[in-house]
């Protein structure tokens, strides 16, 4: 067994509180598990962190901009110990919102019609028919993301001032339904966990907050539809060429209650290379649904890592 690990957590992202809990709570249970553990808040200079770190395998926590679009992974090309989750291209290709869907939709899969555009341009006029959603290209955890409901007379302006979008956002259509998610490892798909947001739609707050949403696990749908989510996170986690853990994020609108043409009622949103590892996090409470207690999963992601990604 490899003994020395890195965490590598919080980061320069806007989500780096997000990471600094999962990477705490990482660095804990492969402490419990038996591994000599170093945690690295990782900065400009990452590369001499590494190596007065000296780990046998490093387990990458972070969320976000330099921890899941690709460059940290070629950083740690570059540095030679094994490391966790996805390498650059899969990583970068995810973490490109537009252009994954671009490739999913070409294997088949449901995904929301949409375009890029300029985030002042969008702030000034309907850039399509509302309802529609403004978000960013390459973020995640749900970090500046606009609704735009049916009816409305005028785009948010607030998207011209939030920097954090990026200079290009992407504009999709509303997709209503059920909020569904998929963790996949090993090419097997754990479950099916339907998210009930306590208040609105699944934010930010409702992601990390107590309280924000429920999660039942397993979800109450359908066979047929358990089985296309799954089917279709599996083939997005190897189409994309992702590796170690993914997360992919789906629609089931089941107002129309005749489920025979299914594919056309379940939509993917998008897959997350780097899921989050936090005390209600999906990932962990699907391990647990199949009785793969936290520190076990840490484990088996930790024995998953390779070099090169």
């Amino acid at each position: 067994m490899s003994k020395r690990v890195a965490v590598l957590k919080g980061g320069m992202s806007p989500e780096r509180d997000v990471s600094l809990v999962s990477g705490d709570a990482v660095a804990s249970a492969l402490r419990d598990e038996g591994y000599e553990v170093t945690e690295i808040d990782v900065g400009h200079n990452i590369w001499e962190q590494l190596h007065a770190a000296d780990p046998d395998v490093v387990f990458n926590a972070l969320h976000g901009e330099w921890g899941e679009d690709g460059r940290i992974q070629g950083i740690l090309d570059l540095f030679g110990a094994p490391y966790t989750h996805s390498g650059v291209m899969a990583s970068a290709l995810a973490m490109d919102k537009h252009r994954s869907k671009a490739v999913l939709r070409d294997v088949g899969i449901t995904v929301p019609k949409g375009t890029l555009a300029d985030r002042n341009s969008v702030a000034e006029a309907h850039p399509m028919e509302p309802p529609y959603v403004v978000k960013p290209n390459a973020q995640g955890s749900s970090v500046g993301v606009y609704i735009v409901k049916d009816g409305a007379n005028s785009p948010p302006k607030a998207v011209a001032d939030n920097d954090a979008m990026g200079d290009l956002v992407l504009v999709e259509e509303f997709i209503p339904g059920r909020e569904l998610t998929v963790t996949v490892m090993d090419g097997e798909a754990f479950a099916v966990t339907e998210i009930i947001p306590a208040k609105g739609w699944y934010d930010y707050e409702a992601k990390y907050a107590d309280g924000g949403s429920s999660h039942v696990v397993p979800a109450d749908i359908p066979k047929n539809v358990e089985d296309l989510c799954k089917t279709w996170a599996v083939l997005a986690h190897e189409t994309l060429g992702c590796r170690g853990v993914t997360r992919s994020d789906f629609r089931f609108n089941d107002i129309n209650q005749d489920l025979s043409d299914i594919v056309n009622k379940i939509v993917m949103l998008e897959l997350n290379t780097q899921p989050g590892m936090t005390p209600t996090s999906l990932v962990p409470e699907q391990a647990q649904y199949l009785g793969i207690s936290f520190g076990r999963l840490c484990r088996r992601i930790v024995e998953d890592a390779s070099w090169p990604r």
